[in-house]
Order: C-alpha cells, then structure tokens, then sequence
C-alpha cells in the first residue's frame, strides 16, 4: 500500500465536506453508537463523524506517524492496525467507514469483508473516481497536462484508483445488503486573494515537486525520456502558475468526484 505524508493528506483532503454533507445521510449518523473509521489518515473523516454523530469514534491507521496526527488533532481513540487484521473485536461497531482507502488496496473486496466482520449494521467506503476528475484553469497548458498526468498515473498505479460502479459491485460480493450509492463532489478554488496554500502549490507545480509526488507510478507508465520531457513542461507551466499569480489573474477550479456507498451487514439467519 502507497504511503502518504500528512501534507499530502491536508493538500487533497482540503476543504473537504466543507460545503455540503448531505451524502453522508444514508449513514445515519445520529442513529450511531460506535464507529471505526478505517484507514483514518491525519482524521480529516473522523473529525465530520465525530460533529455530525453522537458516538465513539475511532481511529484505525497502520501508519503510526499519520495516526499520531489523528489522535493530537482530533482528540479521538486511536488504535495502529492493518485495516485487513485489524486489532479489534468483530461486532465492536454498528459502522465502519473509510475515505479513500480501498482505490489503495489489491483486493477491496477482501477489506469490505473484513469490515463487515467487524459491524453490527452499515459499512460504508468514500472513494474517489480519479478519472473522472475536472480542471479548468486560466494557465490553458495547466489543463492538459494534469490530464496526461492523470492518465499516466492511473495507468501505472498498481491499485484501482477508479472504482466508480465497480466499488457497488465489491460491495455485493463482500456480501453486503441493501447497496446504496450517492456522489459527493469535492470543489476546490484558487482565486484571488491567494491564501498561503495555494501559494505553495504554485510553487510545488514550479519546482516539480507536486509531479515527484506520483513519481514512482508516472515512470511505469512513461519511458525516461518521455517523463523527463513531462516534467520540463511541467516546471514551465508552474512558473506560467505562479507569474499569473503574481499578476493577481490565475484562477482554476478542480472537481474530484467521491462515491459514497453504503451496505448493510447481513444477519447470520440472512
């Protein structure tokens, strides 16, 4: 499984469920008692299920520097485990949910079992559809680039980062019931006045950092000369970022679609 710093982590999950929480409905927070957040990063999710529900909430992360962040933020419990051998009880949860956790895993699947194991009623996932993502920027070379990145990353990414329908079907075959789905769409805007974390990407995007990123999956795909060339260009529309910055005209807007699905664990008469 890849591994992510918290920057990382703050950088995507920004502003996040910021807008609108309305697809978190079928989980039926304020009906929870207990609830594991699986693959719980820095506690981005946790924290919207600890305002949004009166239960327990925990959280479960195999990374102990990203769970460390998540228990000094928070103030959750936090507990270090696999998501796959997690070290807690079965029927400890009436739900276990996890953000962008599976589009990370080999065998999705086999994690929904496991999480179905450990709930008395809901399992629930949150998880991008990479390639459906939108970018319109006032940089015109911004656009297309991002594009052949995401490509590229998807091809040689050695996960599914883009389940879409095929996470309803994981869910099925896990054996859970009553599967139910809604779309959230996480906006993101950069406009004037810039704000320091938009300033920082700019910059990332002129140094070639935010490509080294996904350097590892970019160069599956691509031949040396052929990622070589794309980080050049990559540099150059950075520094075409943070000149319109300067100017006080560079806008962009990217729309990451999330699915949120939802399934009932069945009962052993089922």
């Amino acid at each position: 499984m890849r591994k992510f710093s918290p920057e990382y982590l703050r950088r995507t999950r920004e502003g996040m469920w910021e807008d609108s929480r309305a697809a978190l409905a079928p989980l039926s927070l304020s009906d929870r008692t207990r609830i594991l957040d699986a693959g719980a990063g820095t506690g981005e999710l946790a924290r919207v299920l600890d305002e949004e529900s009166p239960a327990e909430v925990v959280c479960l992360d195999a990374d102990p520097d990203l769970l460390a962040v998540a228990r000094a933020e928070t103030g959750l419990d936090a507990v270090a485990g696999d998501a796959l051998r997690p070290p807690v009880a079965d029927d400890a949860f009436d739900l276990v949910v996890c953000q962008a956790l599976l589009v990370n895993l080999p065998d999705p699947t086999a994690a929904l079992r496991t999480f179905a194991d450990l709930s008395t009623d809901l399992v629930a996932a949150i998880e991008p559809d990479n390639a459906d993502v939108g970018v319109d920027s006032t940089v015109e070379r911004e656009v297309a680039l991002e594009r052949q990145v995401r490509e590229a990353y998807i091809e040689g990414v050695e996960t599914d980062v883009a389940l879409g329908e095929r996470l309803v079907s994981s869910f099925r075959e896990a054996g859970l019931a009553e599967v139910g789905t809604r779309r959230y769409y996480h906006r993101k805007l950069v406009e004037p006045p810039y704000d320091g974390a938009a300033l920082s990407a700019a910059a990332r995007k002129a140094s070639g950092a935010g490509l080294a990123d996904h350097e590892t999956e970019l160069r599956r795909a691509l031949s040396a000369d052929e990622y070589d060339a794309l980080r050049r260009e990559w540099r150059e529309m950075g520094r075409a970022v943070v000149e319109a910055m300067q100017d006080g005209t560079y806008r962009r807007a990217e729309v990451v679609p999330f699915d949120v699905v939802v399934g009932r664990v069945r009962s052993g008469g089922e």
